[in-house]
Formats: C-alpha cells, sequence, structure tokens
C-alpha cells in the first residue's frame, strides 16, 4: 500500500531512468514554474524508494521547477519499487495520457519493453502483447515501430529537433514517416530503385525545410502516382520522369509533378466512380418505379445536355 504524502527535499530525488519523455521544452517549463512560484506544488509527485534513495515516478516537470526554484521540500507520495518491466510499463500509463508525449523517445522506450519482455519471457511479445504491456493502441505500436526502422541520421535529426523549442521545429516525426512512406510506395510499385528512394526521401525533407512543400500530407500526392501506375492509367516511364525532377530540381513542387503527370487521370478516376454510383441510383429509381420529380427531371436534362 502507498505511504502517506510526506515532504521531501527535492534536491534527495532523482529522475526515473526510464521515462520515456526526455524532453521538456523551457517555454512550458517557465510557465508550470510561474505557477509553483505562486501556487506551490498543488499535486504530490510520486516517487519510489531504492537504497535509500527516491526514483521519480510521475512529476518530473514538477520536480524540475522545484529545483529551479530552490524549493527546500516538495510533497511527495512513496509507492513500492516496481521491478524493471513493471516500472517501464508504469511510466507508459502514467505518460500515455499526456498530450505532448514525444513519439521518438517514447519509441525507443518501446524498445526496450519488448526486450524485457523478451527476456523474462523467452519470447517476443505480440503485437496485441506489446500494446497492452505499454498502455498503447495497436495502431501506435506500428506507428513507433516505423520510426525504430528509420536509419540513424533520421533518428538523430528528430532527437535533435525535438530538443528546441516547439515554435522553432521544422521537422517532425510525421515530416519523416510522410516522406518515407510516400518514397516507400514507389519503389514497391518498381517506379524507382532502392537507391532513388533514399534520394527521394532526402529530397522531400530538404523540401519541407525550406518551405517548398508546406503541407505535412503532401507526400501523399505520391501514393496517388503509384495508384494511377497500378491502375494502369499512367505509365512508371512518365511517374519516374517527374519524381527525378522532384529530386534533382530544389524548387520542383510536388504539385507541378502531380499536374505534368496524373492530374487527368486522377480526376477522371474520381469521375469514373462518381458516374457508377450515379448509375446505381438511377437504376435504384426505375426499379422502385419512382416518378422523377421535377428536380430529378431538370437535373437529368442537365446531364442529358452535357453528354
Amino acid at each position: 500500500m502507498a505511504e502517506a504524502i510526506r515532504l521531501t527535499d527535492p534536491q534527495e530525488i532523482e529522475r526515473n531512468p526510464d521515462n520515456p519523455r526526455i524532453i521538456f521544452h523551457q517555454d512550458e517549463l517557465d510557465a508550470l514554474q510561474e505557477s509553483i512560484r505562486q501556487q506551490g506544488i498543488l499535486v504530490p509527485l510520486t516517487v519510489y524508494e531504492d537504497k535509500a534513495k527516491l526514483f521519480l515516478l510521475d512529476g518530473e516537470r514538477r520536480w524540475r521547477c522545484a529545483l529551479k526554484l530552490g524549493m527546500s521540500r516538495v510533497p511527495v507520495i512513496v509507492q513500492p519499487k516496481p521491478d524493471p518491466l513493471q516500472n517501464l510499463m508504469m511510466m507508459f500509463a502514467i505518460h500515455h495520457r499526456r498530450k505532448d508525449w514525444d513519439p521518438l523517445p517514447s519509441a525507443l522506450k518501446l524498445r526496450d519493453l519488448e526486450r524485457m519482455f523478451t527476456e523474462r519471457q523467452g519470447r517476443s511479445p505480440t503485437e496485441a502483447q506489446l500494446a497492452e504491456l505499454a498502455s498503447l493502441t495497436r495502431g501506435e505500436v506500428r506507428r513507433f515501430k516505423k520510426l525504430l526502422r528509420l536509419p540513424d541520421e533520421y533518428i538523430k535529426e528528430l532527437m535533435k529537433e525535438l530538443k528546441k523549442p516547439r515554435s522553432e521545429q521544422v521537422i517532425t516525426v510525421d515530416h519523416v514517416l510522410e516522406a518515407t512512406n510516400a518514397a516507400a510506395i514507389l519503389h514497391k510499385r518498381q517506379v524507382i530503385t532502392a537507391r532513388e528512394e533514399e534520394q527521394l526521401r532526402k529530397a522531400i525533407l530538404k523540401k519541407f525545410r525550406t518551405g517548398v512543400i508546406k503541407s505535412t500530407v503532401a507526400p501523399r500526392i505520391l501514393a496517388r502516382m503509384s495508384r494511377a501506375v497500378a491502375r494502369n492509367e499512367i505509365t512508371q516511364a512518365v511517374v519516374h520522369k517527374v519524381v527525378r525532377r522532384v529530386i534533382d530540381e530544389p524548387n520542383y513542387t510536388l504539385e507541378k509533378a502531380f499536374s505534368e503527370s496524373i492530374e487527368q487521370a486522377d480526376f477522371e478516376h474520381s469521375l469514373e466512380q462518381l458516374l457508377e454510383r450515379v448509375i446505381e441510383r438511377l437504376e435504384e429509381h426505375r426499379r422502385r418505379r419512382y416518378k422523377p420529380s421535377k428536380s430529378v427531371a431538370e437535373a437529368l436534362q442537365r446531364l442529358r445536355k452535357i453528354l
């Protein structure tokens, strides 16, 4: 059972080495620090004791602010010491509810959680088990694993970006994943080579940095190109040509690549799908032997005129 609240010198508390959250933005800390300066710490820190030392389970931001303010006492609740696997599971459970949870540090800790489980059980956890252990959804687990498959240079760059104030961050996890997914889809469709896949990812990220690409989801345009190739609406050669321009020309946009390759085919594919639905509805209208209303009759006349 947890002990009652007690007052402790924050200097005697150490951070939890398994905390998935390792990035603390100064502007957010400043706001919390001012609140603590005026009102004190309203929610006690949660800690566990190990060899006469206290380690944080929850409340690292409050602890950091208390140290900065030079506070001599902070309220804490002492919990029983968890084992390493329980500790990491508890860290995930606590921090999963935080809106500002950074995905990359969490992905790295998820790898540790998976390793600990494997060492204890003698087998790797299933996706569902790992999601349950980390208090995540299976979709979040898959997303984190995609991050872990990124080359080290991208992980290092993302960690460097995470240390900046949010307003100064240019490249985020979503930028890298969108660029990676777009390039991978074209490679899978054999539109580009493995070497070009990496060149395309780098080119997209560079265009994000320079502002040539402004929307995080803009690389999905390349997936639409891939689908057009799969439907035989356009040749691989045409798409490859514009993709090479994306790679080679710093100011060549994805929108330009789209307009110069599959814009018409993509529009007509959407139009074809819409017409199929209209035809189905008209046939259903006829089977029901409805008498067309005036508005429907006028709409059909306009359609007939266009055709």
